[in-house]
């Protein structure tokens, strides 16, 4: 068999490893109603920022609870990391790896935040919400 993708995903604990996403909303939200979904890299540990060493995207995810497939919430690019034809980090211009965005759900699940760092690969984590 092929090697999958999935074994390639590291996982970790964001407040020790600088590459892992950081997911921030309630733990629980009403069926229906929009909430906030921040996520974030360097939460814990600050990531680098560099032409040479930066968050290339965030993918979120929705998993709804007892359910086979997960749906697809965002893709969010960071395309500016200080390059410019003057050398590495002399450009005008750099992006956060953070992003803040609302959705709505209505069935209990799990969010997933996949994040692309162009020198250590892909991280993970997770956040389950709840409805009362």
């Amino acid at each position: 068999m092929a090697d999958r993708l999935g074994g390639r995903i590291q996982y970790a604990d964001w407040k020790k490893e600088k590459h892992v996403p950081a997911i921030e909303c309630p733990s629980e939200v009403k069926a229906g109603e929009f909430f906030v979904v921040k996520v974030t890299l360097g939460k814990g540990i600050a990531h680098p920022n560099t032409t040479e060493h930066h968050i290339r995207w965030i993918n979120v995810f929705f998993h709804p609870e007892g359910e086979k497939f997960s749906y697809h919430v965002g893709n969010f690019e960071f395309s500016a990391h200080g390059e410019s034809t003057e050398g590495p980090n002399k450009g005008p211009v750099y992006t956060h790896h953070e992003v803040a965005f609302s959705m709505r759900i209505n069935k209990p699940g799990t969010i997933h935040a996949l994040a692309l760092c162009n020198i250590h690969g892909l991280w993970e984590t997770a956040k389950e919400i709840k409805l009362p």
